[in-house]
C-alpha cells in the first residue's frame, strides 16, 4: 500500500493553522504566561510565523529571520515540558483544521523544529552556565 500523498497545502490553510494556533498558545496555562510575555505585537508576530511556515513547507523563501536567535532569549522558558505542549497543542491544531496527512506532515516538520531549537537552546543554556 502507497503511502498517503499530501494535499496541496497553501498559505491560506497556513495563515488559518498559524491564527488558530497561537490563539491557543495565548490561552494555554503553561504556554500562554511565555509567550504573552515574550511578545509585544501579536499580529507583526503572527506575520513572521506565516512567514516561517510559508517557507518551511512551501519553500516560498518569505522568511528571512533566525528562530535560533530569536529563542536562546527565552532560553529559561524553553523547558522540555513547554517544548512537549507546544507540539502537543501543534498537533491537535492541525489534525482540527487540515487533511490527516497535511497535518501529519506539518506535525513532523514541527517535531524536528522544536528538536533542533531544544539542542540549541541547551547548548547556549550550558556554554552560558560554563562560563
Amino acid at each position: 500500500m502507497q503511502p498517503e500523498a499530501m494535499p496541496a497545502l497553501t498559505e491560506q490553510d497556513l495563515t488559518h493553522v498559524v491564527r488558530a494556533f497561537y490563539g491557543r498558545v495565548r490561552d494555554d496555562a503553561l504556554l500562554g504566561p511565555i509567550f504573552n510575555g515574550a511578545i509585544d505585537d501579536w499580529d507583526h508576530h503572527l506575520g513572521k510565523l506565516q512567514a516561517f511556515w510559508s517557507s518551511v513547507m512551501l519553500g516560498s523563501g518569505r522568511y528571512k529571520g533566525q528562530p535560533m536567535v530569536a529563542h536562546v532569549g527565552q532560553a529559561p522558558h524553553m523547558t522540555k515540558p513547554a517544548f512537549a505542549r507546544w507540539l502537543e497543542l501543534w498537533g491537535e491544531t492541525t489534525a482540527d483544521l487540515l487533511p490527516p496527512a497535511t497535518a501529519a506532515a506539518l506535525q513532523d516538520k514541527a517535531a524536528r523544529i522544536a528538536e533542533s531549537l531544544a539542542l540549541g537552546i541547551a547548548f547556549h543554556r550550558d556554554r552560558g552556565m560554563a562560563a
